[in-house]
């Protein structure tokens, strides 16, 4: 298994990108978001990847961060999202806005995504916050429970609960998360406590 590139930027072009590294290039699709991110021809890159294989089809996509590549991983395992789908969604939203739009419920904005119909909108939003909520369910969280029992009732508790959602669909466990998120204002718009939340995980 590919996990990740590092090395020099020869191609960079919408969706496609060429790391180059010890003499061999690897070509990788990805989102406009990671095109965006990188830097110029020439520059030293670092590529989190996933190597999709179906039949007689061999790719390898490739994405700035590792909350990009588990937004990816989680929209493929939705029936009828492929690859293709899966990184036009994540060119027109960031990791943090798509996680909270699962999270929230709001199936409306992906249909903004050119090839993703209602339906299908529908079935990413439901199958995914299935996925998060069967795992809150079977995980061990009562000392989870017991870090976040401070949260508040009301708008300001359920910012929390949708930024906690959305965390654990990026990949993060409720006991890495909640924590976090008990410590911070609850007053917070749910955005901002996503993105709060990350930068203190980054730092750690």
């Amino acid at each position: 298994m590919i996990f990740s590139l590092r090395g020099k930027l020869t191609v960079k072009e919408l969706g496609f990108a060429v790391v180059e590294c010890g003499g061999v290039g690897y070509g990788c699709r990805t989102s406009y978001n990671t095109v965006a991110s990188l830097g110029d021809i020439g520059s030293e890159v670092m590529l989190y990847t996933y190597l999709y294989v179906r039949e007689d089809v061999v790719e390898l996509f490739g994405f700035a961060t590792t909350q990009e590549l588990s937004c990816f991983k989680l929209l493929i395992s939705v029936s009828g999202v492929g690859p293709k789908a899966a990184t036009a969604i994540l060119s027109d939203v960031s990791p943090e806005r798509f996680a909270f739009l699962v999270a929230s419920g709001d199936s409306k904005t992906f249909t903004k995504t050119k090839g993703i119909g209602a339906k299908t909108a529908q079935r990413i939003v439901l199958e995914l916050k299935d996925k998060i909520s069967s795992e809150t369910v079977s995980g061990s969280v009562s000392a989870d429970a017991a870090a976040f029992s401070a949260v508040p009732s009301g708008t300001a508790g359920a910012s929390v609960s949708e930024a906690l959602e959305a965390l654990m669909v990026l990949g993060y466990s409720q006991g890495e998360a909640a924590p976090i998120l008990g410590k911070l204002d609850p007053s917070l718009q749910t955005q901002e406590l996503i993105k709060e939340t990350l930068r203190i995980m980054a730092a750690k």
